[in-house]
């Protein structure tokens, strides 16, 4: 059987018209066990489409790894370091993942207690809440009605010393079902968006850049991100703001002097456009969280003034004035039309161009749910490429 890539279902709140390549479902190959022609197909179709679903998949912790390391063969260890995950008690993402320990690279994720899994006598695991991690909550009456949030928007990735992966793989293997929760933004304009319960919400990255208006087109494309030091650290005694979209500023995050020790030359600079190696497309890659500066290069010569932002390039350090920024470009492709939330069946696997989109954890779970996943994403060997002079020139 040939294999056939078919469009994703989309829920009734999604614009089609902004789906049109984002998203396929896999028939007619079993994903453990890919020739090199199907892989080919594979990775120009991840690369094409965002994310390839695979219904009624059989995958070992082995296979998965594997097959998350060919698109990157020189990459080796876990997107945060094998084994790392429980060494800062300190980070917010300690509570969310467990090691498998014959396969380091792929973490157990989850809510409730599994036992004896692939060498794990007993994990507990418990699904990332808004409640801990946001400002601001639901009441406890919305919540018993099913009201929820996005956790956090972001992209898998350390954002210190180890280069963001290219993909993430996401395989479901006890998926609770319950009823259609609601997912609220709660940031005054009213939008919400009914999602199946502990979906994986996904916004395009490449849709997050093409409906910026000219002026922060302009200004993205011309734009660096600089992340904090263990940046996951760094960020944990903040808190979120309602839509999952950033940290608020109240100046909480932890000191640099406090930090776990640190080295300038670890720090990560990324362009906010990451390029995509097949499309050639560019992506709106930011993980707002851990951002702390932005620096942007003045127009290039011969480039209109008029409503420029920022003409002569700027380095911006105030930290509320970096959030307000990168806001500001990001909020637009959250939007209810334009969030694509997974409704995970038992055995889904779910590959997704790590590079081109951003996601979330949301929903809740209560605490006799079980809900286990194997989750796997690779160091890169490269740090993502920015735009060409040509894009910048096109664009700028």
């Amino acid at each position: 059987m040939a294999i056939e890539l078919v469009p994703l279902p989309l829920p009734a709140s999604a614009d089609a018209s902004k789906f049109a390549d984002f998203g396929r479902e896999v028939k007619g190959v079993d994903p453990g066990n890919l020739t090199d022609d199907d892989f080919k197909k594979i990775h120009d179709g991840l690369y094409k489409h965002g994310i390839l679903l695979f219904r009624n998949a059989n995958m070992t912790p082995e296979q998965q790894y594997l097959l998350t390391k060919k698109f990157d063969p020189q990459s080796e260890s876990y997107g945060h370091g094998n084994n790392k995950t429980g060494e800062t008690k300190k980070s917010i993402l300690h509570p969310d993942l467990k090691t498998i320990p014959s396969v380091p690279q792929v973490q157990l994720i989850g809510n409730g207690t599994v036992y004896d899994h692939w060498g794990l006598a007993e994990a507990k695991l418990k699904h990332p809440s808004h409640t801990t991690f946001h400002k601001t909550v639901v009441s406890p009456e919305d919540n018993d009605k099913g009201v929820t949030r996005f956790y956090r928007w972001h992209i898998d990735a350390a954002l210190y010393d180890l280069n963001p992966p290219r993909v993430t793989t996401l395989y479901g293997l006890t998926v609770p079902q319950g009823p259609t929760q609601v997912c609220r933004y709660d940031d005054g304009t009213g939008d919400e968006l009914p999602v199946p319960l502990g979906t994986t919400a996904f916004v395009s990255g490449k849709t997050m850049f093409d409906i910026l208006p000219k002026e922060y087109k302009s200004l993205a494309v011309r734009t660096k991100v600089k992340y904090a030091p263990h940046p996951y650290v760094w960020m944990a005694p903040a808190k979120a703001m309602s839509t999952g979209l950033g940290i608020e500023s109240e100046g909480l995050e932890l000191p640099l002097d406090e930090l776990p020790p640190w080295e300038e030359a670890k720090i990560k600079l990324f362009p906010v456009l990451w390029k995509n190696p097949v499309t050639g497309n560019l992506h709106f890659q930011v993980h707002p969280c851990g951002a702390q500066e932005l620096h942007i290069a003045p127009l290039p010569s011969g480039a209109s003034l008029e409503g420029a932002l920022y003409p002569n390039g700027a380095k911006i350090t105030d930290l509320e004035e970096v959030r307000k920024i990168l806001y500001k470009m990001q909020r637009p492709a959250i939007a209810p039309s334009l969030v694509y939330p997974h409704d995970w069946k038992e055995n889904d696997f779910v590959l997704f161009h790590n590079r081109g989109v951003l996601h979330t954890v949301v929903g809740a779970f209560k605490p006799d749910q079980v809900r286990a996943f194997h989750q796997c994403n690779l160091a890169a060997s490269d740090e993502p490429v920015g735009p060409s002079e040509e894009d910048v020139d096109a664009w700028a």
